[in-house]
């Protein structure tokens, strides 16, 4: 069949179309360099920029150029002390950041959503090794089991941590297209997941009602985040417990009621009168323990009222034994307790509902996120996150 000159030209551009439609889904308008810096821990207390080549990824693997990353109470541990035996290692797992490169394989996201090289995401498990955990199997397991991006040990990859330039995010891993998140909340989705799972954790009990009267032991970020989940469905009368001022005034920006300072009282017998003064002279119904202190652990009991509930959260390692009665504290008082750790992938995906609920309410989420730093003063910013002088910490790349 003979072709004129404007068929051959409807050809071309065809061609070129789809050349141009193949590039894009592998790599996006951001230049890649060859080689990524990454933080690498490799000594207690201290951090060495490295730099590796960035490798070519396989079909089913993203590259991910990396935005930033929130500083969470895991890494501070490890920072300081090495508990997993991980050293050397790539640390971080709040993080998130951009699609650069995706393999030819990769369509949509882990909830089902196209995705696309300049989209915004996050992640943090691999399951392709455990085909127990999915998420359609969301009652059953949490991800505590899983792998995690910031806590693998280190290989000949090296991209293994969102405390780095880029990250490779690899075949049968989660991940989620969460573009239409700022950057502030998409650092703050991993540690509110662990709230919205403790909070599913803590209506499971059937105790947990829009008129209970919660208290909610730590004001640190998770704590803070507790207060927000709550506040976000409905809960209202919420006592918040810390032993410092600047974390209790945030507190009540974050939808808490009435708080209590607990270094402004002797013994555990006035500490429980000052909670119950702030409930109008009754017991909390429900409590949430978000510190890793064993002494706090063991004074929660006394907060809550006969029949009532607790959810313990804040021990995401070995923080030592507690002393309790369990005559006393359990048994008489009929109190129903659960214990809450990490999330599972459903809590993980709703999060993001919750963090538009929460600002859409009013709530000053981004503002938990009080000191950044570049990836250069990684040491630096630790050294702040141990000396307590903020909420949450996070590295922001340029």
């Amino acid at each position: 069949m003979a072709m004129n000159s404007n068929d051959i030209e409807a050809i071309v551009k065809q061609v070129l179309s789809n050349m141009k439609t193949e590039a894009g889904h592998s790599a996006g308008s951001v230049s890649i360099p060859k080689t990524a810096k990454v933080a690498m821990l490799t000594g207690l207390e201290h951090y060495d920029i490295k730099e590796y080549p960035i490798p070519e990824i396989g079909d089913d693997d993203i590259l991910v150029k990396v935005e930033g990353c929130g500083i969470c109470g895991t890494d501070a541990h490890e920072f300081k002390r090495d508990p997993f035996g991980l050293i050397p290692v790539v640390l971080g797992h709040e993080g998130t950041g951009e699609i650069v490169k995706m393999g030819k394989n990769v369509k949509k996201d882990s909830a089902g959503k196209p995705l696309a090289v300049g989209d915004k995401v996050v992640t943090c498990m691999i399951f392709k090794d455990n085909p127990d955990i999915t998420m359609f199997d969301l009652n059953k397991q949490n991800v505590g089991g899983a792998d995690v991006y910031g806590l693998l040990p280190d290989d000949d990859i090296h991209l293994n941590g969102w405390f780095a330039d880029y990250l490779i995010i690899r075949g049968g891993s989660t991940v989620f297209n969460v573009s239409d998140l700022d950057l502030d909340l998409r650092i703050l989705i991993e540690p509110s997941a662990v709230l919205i799972h403790a909070v599913e954790r803590a209506k499971s009990v059937g105790i947990l009602r829009f008129n209970s009267r919660v208290v909610v032991q730590g004001c640190g970020p998770i704590g803070l985040l507790c207060i927000a989940v709550l506040r976000t469905l409905g809960v209202e009368n919420i006592v918040a417990v810390d032993g410092e001022d600047k974390r209790l005034a945030f507190a009540k920006e974050m939808g808490a009621t009435k708080s209590v300072n607990f270094k402004n009282h002797k013994g555990i017998e006035e500490l429980t009168n000052a909670v119950s003064d702030a409930f109008g002279g009754y017991l909390a119904d429900f409590a949430f323990q978000c510190t890793g202190s064993p002494i706090a652990h063991a004074n929660i009991y006394k907060f809550i009222r006969n029949g009532g509930g607790l959810c313990e959260l804040g021990f995401f390692i070995n923080g030592g034994d507690a002393t309790i009665n369990p005559h006393f504290d359990i048994c008489a008082k009929e109190i129903t307790t659960v214990g809450s750790w990490v999330y599972t992938l459903r809590d993980y995906a709703t999060t993001f509902d919750f963090l538009k609920r929460a600002k859409g309410i009013g709530l000053p989420i981004e503002k938990l996120i009080t000191h950044r730093f570049p990836l250069s003063q990684i040491n630096e910013a630790h050294q702040t996150n141990l000396k307590m002088e903020g909420l949450k910490i996070a590295i922001i790349n340029e």
